[in-house]
C-alpha cells in the first residue's frame, strides 16, 4: 500500500538472505507508487487499490499465466519478516516430499514475544501453535502455494477485496484433491494486530462469509454454516456499530452477485470433517 517502505525493505532483505537458490521477488504497488527497491525485484504498479486478492492475483501473473514460470509462490505481508534463513529451503523440501501438498500455511509470530495469536492457527484446536498439522484453510499473509493449484482451480476471488479470500481458494483446492499443511517451523514475524483495525472489517467479513458459502458449499450446508456464524457473532457481543455493519454485510452477501457457484463434492466435506473442521464451523 506504499505506507511501510522501511518494513518492506526489511522483508525483502530477509528474503534475499534465504539459503539455497535465490528467490525471485515481485512487489505490487496496489494503488500506490512503489519506493526504490533492490535491483532484480520485479515490480507492477496498478492505478487503484484492488484489495488483497486482486493485488495478489496481479503478483501471480508476474510469473506467467497462473504463475506457471515458477513451481511455488510465497505470499508475505509487507510488514512481515522472515527471521530464519532456511524458510525457502523448507518450502522446497515440503513440496518435493508430498506431491499432493498444494498450500503451506506459515506460523505468524510477534517479533518481540514470539507469541502466535490464536486466530493465526488455522484449525479449531489452536492452543498449541507449535504443533504442525494438516488443515483446511491457511493464512493469507504468510503462505506458499504450488502454482499448479492456481492453474487448476483459478486465482483468489478479486471481488472479495478483503477477508476470507484464502478460505475460498483453500476450499476449491481441497475439492480438486490438494492438501494444506500448517508448518510452525516456517515463521513470519509480524507485529500483533487486531483485524478490526480495518474500517471495513465487520461488513466485509459478513458479506464475504455469505459469498463463500453461496459459491462453495452444497445447498443443504449453506444455511447451517451461515446460521452457526450468525450465532457465534451474536455470542461475541459486538458493539452496536459493529453489529450494524456486520448485519449490513450479511444482507449484502445475499443480495449481490457472489461469482460462479461450484459446490464442493460431498467427499470433500467428509475429508474436511475427518481433519477436524467440517465446513459448517
Amino acid at each position: 500500500m506504499g505506507n511501510r517502505p522501511d518494513e518492506l525493505r526489511a522483508l525483502l532483505d530477509s528474503v534475499a538472505a534465504q539459503e539455497g537458490a535465490p528467490v525471485e521477488i515481485a512487489v505490487v504497488g496496489n494503488g500506490a507508487p512503489l519506493p526504490a527497491l533492490p535491483a532484480g525485484v520485479r515490480t507492477v504498479e496498478v492505478p487503484e487499490n484492488l484489495g488483497i486478492p486482486g493485488g495478489r492475483n496481479v503478483g501471480i501473473e508476474v510469473f506467467g499465466p497462473g504463475g506457471r514460470d515458477v513451481d511455488v509462490l510465497l505470499f508475505l505481508d509487507d510488514d512481515g519478516l522472515l527471521p530464519r534463513k532456511d524458510t525457502a529451503q523448507l518450502c522446497r523440501e515440503a513440496f518435493a516430499a508430498d506431491p499432493e501438498l498444494g498450500i503451506v500455511s506459515f506460523r505468524i509470530a510477534d517479533p518481540e514475544t514470539d507469541v502466535t495469536q490464536r486466530r493465526h492457527v488455522p484449525r479449531l484446536r489452536a492452543s498449541d501453535p507449535l504443533r504442525p498439522s494438516r488443515v483446511t484453510t491457511f493464512l493469507g499473509g504468510a503462505n506458499a502455494v504450488r502454482t499448479a493449484v492456481f492453474q487448476q482451480v483459478g486465482g483468489l476471488p478479486d471481488a472479495f477485496f478483503y477477508a476470507h479470500e484464502e478460505t475460498d481458494l483453500a476450499w476449491r483446492a481441497q475439492d480438486a484433491g490438494w492438501a494444506i499443511d500448517y508448518r510452525p517451523d516456517m515463521v513470519l514475524h509480524h507485529p500483533t494486530t487486531l483485524p478490526s483495525r480495518h474500517a471495513v472489517y465487520h461488513r466485509m467479513v459478513a458479506r464475504n462469509r455469505v459469498w463463500l458459502a453461496r459459491r462453495n458449499l452444497p445447498a443443504p450446508l449453506v444455511p447451517v454454516y451461515l446460521g452457526v456464524w450468525l450465532l457465534l457473532t451474536l455470542a461475541r457481543r459486538p458493539s452496536r456499530p459493529a453489529l450494524r455493519a456486520w448485519l449490513g454485510g450479511f444482507k449484502e452477501g445475499w443480495t449481490t452477485p457472489c461469482g460462479p457457484r461450484r459446490p464442493m463434492k460431498w467427499r470433500t466435506v467428509w475429508r474436511m470433517t475427518r481433519l477436524g473442521r467440517p465446513p459448517v464451523i
